[in-house]
Formats: structure tokens, sequence, C-alpha cells
């Protein structure tokens, strides 16, 4: 073996290498910089607290379109900053929907009543006292029935004041006269007139008469309705514009009648469509089973990539850590929420930021073995030329899957896009420049060149050896691959059609609450106590130690209660620390978009890689991300496994990972394409046998991650986490013997086609020539 020599860079290879340090130590320096200086948001499933989604409601007289519905945003802006949450998050969502974001708060009902309701607030004048409520509420020129705090039935008169003549409102508790609580309204200029007016012509009434009342309404309930004080002169009225407000009121009564009337009214009537409650405590273990994932699969992935690439994998392990800073400091940047499912994102891009490095040293081992007298600067930068079209390929399907997660999906789905978009981009970073600019400059030194065994790419690698001792020919009968790849459609499909599929919440609509609880408690048991107090639909499922997940249909607050004491008369107690509602309204949403995702997600993949590849390697490539969808779904009905929103995102993610796979396998039959002119079968054989090790070495690194996130990751990411190494598997077997045998079918079948209609062209020609008379 001729020994490898060393050849000094040109200046134009120096300046490049010196302009992409330059941009490594710009890149390390600023994303350094944001990320001890700008926190990242977490989301309420990291940090606790509730979410509600309020969807406006048209009226008669108000249409909730997207003026109505920023005009309620506003009003809801300044009931929330009266509540005095830290930190809370307004922002409207599509036309007509707000999504209301409160850290800390443990009680959605009140949450969600405090913002649902209209506050309407009128002030009327009291005609008279009535024997019986009208039919209709509403009567002649403005006029009502109401009871007061008593019950008596008052008649009213038109409204003299509403709640845009309020200035402000504050609770107040008067020490002084013994009345306790009460709520002190100020009115505005216009008000103040009103007021005084008001009060003027009832004060003309004598006292004890109904009619020298004043009624003060909230939502059609008469909230107060005072006697104008003896000492108010007839035509005087009260002045100075303020009035109290007294009743049997306690401190919470006060501030909350108080907080609704210096909001205001809504606009338009809003209804919560979806509502999830989530605990500090849950937050908080999920942020340490991650980041003990992350930790873990971070580590067994870089010694799995050390001990296959040696000094280039130590190398691209500092890279490694060099994409996770930039991936931090890129959500911080954008202001981006770190969800869950988002964080699972993360931990997840970490496996796939290997697969740019472990393409660039299997070309650059290639390389190595094809010119033997080229060192290993020289290999590496050929690796990088030669993988730049897949690595860019595959990446860019990816996003393709992330950037539909964020326009078609919504909530912590939307989430995980952001974040695996950010990662994609992160790892191209991490392994074009920062893992370039080191491997070259380890390259360059004399100890390295003397050893080149110790660079990892200086030989072929073990995979590679082997298939080429072997010479497998698997593409000799492909329809045999294709009929195993049917089998296990059939086996995936009866899944579906005889199990069914376990929807959640988010694509049916109804309610999940999760408990903890003392004891552990059996879910049989909890099923029959459900269904004895009158909830026999109820889902109890075991989520942990000590913890129970009831999944059913709509429930109201005071069923919930009922739910809630079942399982503490079994568990000793019942702490809730997840409550989810989803609206059937928005359910059967979520469920279209879901279908128009993934409808989307084929349709694009299919025009992306028809543009970059022929038709036929497209269509192969989309079949079989079919199949791997199809499978596991299927996969999941056999199990009983819950299809909702986060497997959604798996599923889309296998989109992805399915498509780099044949993507990757693909790239080099058209390289060997261009090169020979051989037949199909034969090069698709050979493009696998020198993909495998990469499908191999990227396959462990994120198997590795995806495993940590699995048994560490915690009961929420479980499922995601099983979902994404099924996915991983069947992704890495269809895109070898269902992609590739099919892509080879349909060239034989085509390649016969054309044949018979050239022979048919010869046969027809033939016939013509022997009908034509001799010359």
């Amino acid at each position: 073996m001729t020994r490898s020599r060393y050849r000094p860079p040109t200046r134009s290879r120096s300046r490049s290498a010196r302009g992409r340090a330059l941009l490594a130590l710009a890149v390390i320096a600023v994303s350094l910089y944001i990320a001890l200086t700008v926190p990242v948001r977490l989301g309420l499933d990291l940090r606790g607290g509730t979410q509600i989604v309020l969807e406006t409601r048209s009226t008669e007289t108000v249409d909730a379109d997207r003026a109505a519905t920023d005009r309620t945003l506003e009003v809801l802006r300044g009931r929330v900053d009266a509540l005095g949450v830290a930190e809370p998050t307004l922002v409207r969502s599509g036309s007509n929907r707000i999504i209301v974001e409160l850290p800390g708060v443990q009680d959605p009902k009140k949450a969600a009543d405090v913002l649902g309701r209209t506050a309407q607030l009128t002030v009327h004048p009291v005609l008279d006292s009535a024997a019986e409520a009208p039919r209709s509420r509403s009567g002649t020129s403005g006029e009502r029935v109401l009871p007061d705090e008593s019950g008596q039935l008052l008649r009213l008169g038109a409204a003299a004041l509403a709640g845009q003549d309020v200035k402000g409102a504050a609770a107040r508790f008067d020490q002084e006269s013994g009345a306790g609580w009460g709520v002190t309204v100020d009115f505005n200029r216009s008000g103040r007139d009103r007021w005084t007016g008001l009060t003027g012509e009832a004060a003309c009434r004598p006292v004890g008469d109904p009619a020298r009342r004043v009624a003060i309404v909230l939502d059609d309930k008469m909230i107060s309705a005072p006697q104008v004080d003896p000492s108010v002169s007839c035509g005087t009225g009260i002045p100075g514009g303020s009035t109290r407000i007294t009743g049997a009121f306690d401190d919470a009564d006060s501030r909350e009648l108080a907080l609704l009337i210096s909001g205001g009214a809504l606009p338009v009537p809003v209804e919560t469509v979806e509502q999830h409650t989530v605990g500090p405590s849950l937050g908080a273990r999920a942020i340490t089973a991650s980041a003990w994932a992350a930790a873990l699969g971070t580590v067994l992935t870089s010694l799995f990539i050390i001990g296959v690439y040696r000094l280039m994998g130590v190398l691209a392990t500092v890279a490694l850590l060099c994409y996770g800073l930039i991936s931090y400091a890129a959500l911080a940047a954008l202001g981006a929420t770190l969800t869950l499912p988002g964080l699972a994102g993360f931990v997840l891009a970490i496996g796939m930021a290997v697969d740019a490095n472990v393409l660039v040293f299997e070309r650059a081992r290639e390389e190595s073995a094809a010119r033997l007298r080229s060192g290993p600067r020289s290999a590496l930068a050929a690796g990088c030329r030669n993988a730049f079209s897949a690595i860019a390929d595959s990446n860019i399907t990816t996003l393709i899957a992330a950037a539909l997660l964020f326009f078609l999906a919504s909530g912590p789905v939307r989430g995980f896009g952001v974040t695996l978009g950010i990662g994609v981009l992160a790892s191209m970073v991490s392994a074009l420049v920062i893992t370039r600019v080191l491997a070259e400059y380890a390259a360059g030194r004399a100890w390295v060149r003397r050893r080149p065994g110790l660079t990892g790419i200086a030989t072929t690698g073990t995979v590679r050896d082997r298939l080429a001792r072997r010479d497998p020919r698997l593409m000799r009968r492909p329809r045999r691959w294709l009929a195993v790849s049917g089998v296990a459609l059939v086996l995936a499909g009866s899944g579906i059609a005889f199990r069914g599929l376990d929807l959640g919440i988010e694509f049916t609509g109804g309610r999940l609450i999760e408990y903890a609880t003392g004891t552990p408690v059996d879910p049989e048991r909890a099923r029959a106590a459900l269904a004895d107090a009158g909830f026999p639909q109820a889902v109890v499922q075991s989520s942990g130690d000590a913890r129970l997940t009831v999944r059913t249909g709509e429930l109201t607050d005071a069923q919930a209660a009922e739910v809630t004491a079942a399982v503490g008369d079994l568990g000793g107690r019942a702490q809730r620390v997840r409550d989810e509602l989803v609206g059937p309204s928005l359910g059967d949403e979520l469920r279209r978009n879901a279908l128009i995702a993934l409808a989307v997600a084929l349709g694009a993949q299919l025009l992306y890689l028809a543009a970059r590849f022929r038709w036929l390697l497209g269509t192969a490539a989309v079949v079989a991300l079919a199949h791997d969808v199809l499978i596991l779904v299927g996969v999941f009905a056999w199990l009983g496994k819950p299809v909702d929103g986060v497997f959604l995102a798996a599923l889309l993610t296998v989109i992805g990972y399915s498509v780099n796979d044949s993507v990757v396998v693909f790239d080099r039959v058209r390289e060997l394409l261009r090169r020979d002119r051989a037949a199909l079968p034969d090069i698709a054989d050979r493009a696998i046998v020198q993909t495998l090790p990469r499908t191999v070495n990227t396959g462990m690194g994120a198997a590795l991650i995806l495993t940590a996130l699995a048994v560490l990751g915690g009961d929420s990411l479980t499922d995601f986490a099983l979902a994404l190494l099924i996915g991983l598997a069947v992704g890495t077997y269809s895109s070898v013997f269902t992609a590739t045998p099919l892509a080879v079918e349909l060239d034989g079948r085509r390649n016969r086609s054309q044949a018979g209609d050239r022979t048919a062209r010869t046969a027809a020609a033939r016939s013509r020539r022997k009908r034509e008379p001799a010359g």
C-alpha cells in the first residue's frame, strides 16, 4: 500500500478555510452571548399553568370577524392583567380564536368564568315592582323585569348608563359603616352627568317607593338595586360621578366584580373550545426526565461515533455540543416557546445532527480508498463536496415536514415543528461548517498525518468491507421484497380495521384528567367506580406509579368534580396534575387538519423529489412513505396506543426520516447513473452497498437517542419515542427494501413496455412492406 503524501493547501483553499473558521467562531460567539443573556420561554406544559382557547361567536348585531376578535383580545388583556397573573400571554389565532396562557393558574374554572363572561354593565331606572316575570324578559322601549338580591321582581326602564360610561372600578372594604366588602364604580365625564340625572329623578320618589331605587345589571343579572339616600333632593342627584355597589360579597367576589366592570364588556360572546391545565410538578418532572434523556442519549451517541470514526468522531462530538448551543440560542432569539414535544424534538434533532457528519465521513472514507495517495485533508474536502447534495436534499425534506407542522398544526405540535426546523438548520451549520473546520485543522497536523489510521477515515470500515467481500445481489428479485412489504401492509391494515384507532381528545373532543393519587389505583377498579358514578364510557389508564388518567366525553365542572371524588375514594386522594378540555367543533377541525397535513406532506415530498430526481424515483420514495405511515398507524392500532397530536408530530417526523434514507440511496443511484450505463438493478445494488454504512451508523445514533427518550423521558414522552423508534426501523427497511425494489420494478416495466412498443412498430412496418406491390 502506498503511503499517503501530504500536499500543502493552495492559497484559495487557505482563504476558504479561514473564512469557514471565522464564520464558525462568529456563530458560536453570537450563540453563546444569546444563550447567556436571553432566556428561553417555557411552555405551560413545562412550567405549569392553564391554557384556554376561546372562540368568538357572532351575534345578531355583531359579526365575530378579525376586528371584533382584536377588540375582544384587548378587553381580555385588561382582565388578565387585573387578575395579577405573572407573564400572561394572549394572542389571536386565526380570525376568531384567542389563546390565553396563564402560568401558575391551577383553577381553570375560575379563569374561564372571568375571561368568558361578556360583562355587559348597565344602569337602569326602576319603574315599579312587578307581580310576575313576563314571558319575554325584554319588553317595549327596552323595559325588562328582573329579580333583585332578595328575589323581588322589579320592572326596569331603558338603560341610562352602560359600560362605556365607566371610568374604573375597585373593590374596597368599608370598615367604618360596617357594610363590608363592596365595589366603588367611577364614571367618566359623560357617565357622571347621566348618573347625576338618573339619581336626581329617582330622588323625586318617596322613600320606600321601588321607583326610588336604581338598578345595576351585569350580564342580565341584577347585582344591586340601592335606594337613593333620603338626603339627596329631587332634581339634584348624587354629584361626584361615583357609586358603591354593596351586597353579600366577600373579598374574592368583590374583586372579580370590579375586574369585570373595569375591564369592560366583550364586543362579542366567547366560548371555551380548548383548555389545558398542567401542574408545576408534572412540568418539573418532564424537564428533568428530558434533560436526563438528552444527556444520556448524547453520551451514548458520542461514544458510538467516537468508536466508529475515532479522532473525527471526537471532533464531531464537539460540533454536536456546538449544535446544541446554536439550537438553544436560536430558540431564545426567535422568542419561541419551548414545549414538551418541542423539548423532545430538540433531543431528537441531536440524533439527526449526527447524520450529516456520518455522510461526510463515509464519503471521505470512499475518497481515501479510491485515491490512496490523497491525505485526510483532501479526503475530507472531497467528502464534504460529494455529500452536499444528499445532505441538502435530506434536510430540505425534513424542513418541509417541519413547515407543515408549523402551518397546519397548533399548540405543542406546532412548537415541535419550530424546534425541529431550527434543529435541522443548526445541524447543517454544525456539520458543514464547524465539523469541517475542526476536522481540516486536525487533519493538517503533522502528528495526524503520520498516523492516518487515527483519523477514522483512512479505512473503508467494517460494514463496507464485509459487504464488498460478499457482493450481495439484493435487487436481483425485487418482487420478493415488495411481497414482504405487502404482507406488512396487510397486517397493519388489519389492525386498523379490526382494532380501530384510539383517537385522542384532540381529534374527538372531550376531557382528559390526570390524577396523582395517594396510593396506586387499579384501572379496572377505577373504571368500575366511574361507571357506578354515572360515567360508563370513561377510559381509564395507569400512567405511572400512583398516577391515573381518565378520558371521557365532554364534562361540566360539576361532573369533573364527581370524577375526582370517585378517584379520590379509591386512591386516598386525587390531585389533578393535568386537565385538558377540547370542544367537539375543535376536535373535528383538528382531525380534518391532521388528514390535510398528511396529504400535503406526501404531495410536497413527491413534488420535491420529482424535481430533484426522476419521477420514477420520486414516486417510489413517496410510495415507501405511505407504506411507513400505514405500518406505524397499524402498529399503534394493534398496541391500543392513543393517536393524538403528539403522535401526529411523530408521524410527520417519520416521514422526514423515511425520505432522508430514500434520498441518500437515490442520490447515490443518480450519481452512479451519470458515470455508468449499467442496468438499474445493478446500479441499485451498488448504491445500497455503498450507502449501507451511513444507514447503519446514522440509525444507531438516532436509536440510542430515542431509546434514552423512551426509557427516561417520562410517561408523556414514551409513546412519542416509541412511535419514532418504530418509524426509524420501518423507514430504514423501506428505503432499501421497498423504495429501491419498487423503483427497479417500475423501471423494468417501463423498459418492457417500450420494448413491446418497438416490437409492435417493427412488426407493423414489416407487414406494410409485405402488402406493398413489388416495383
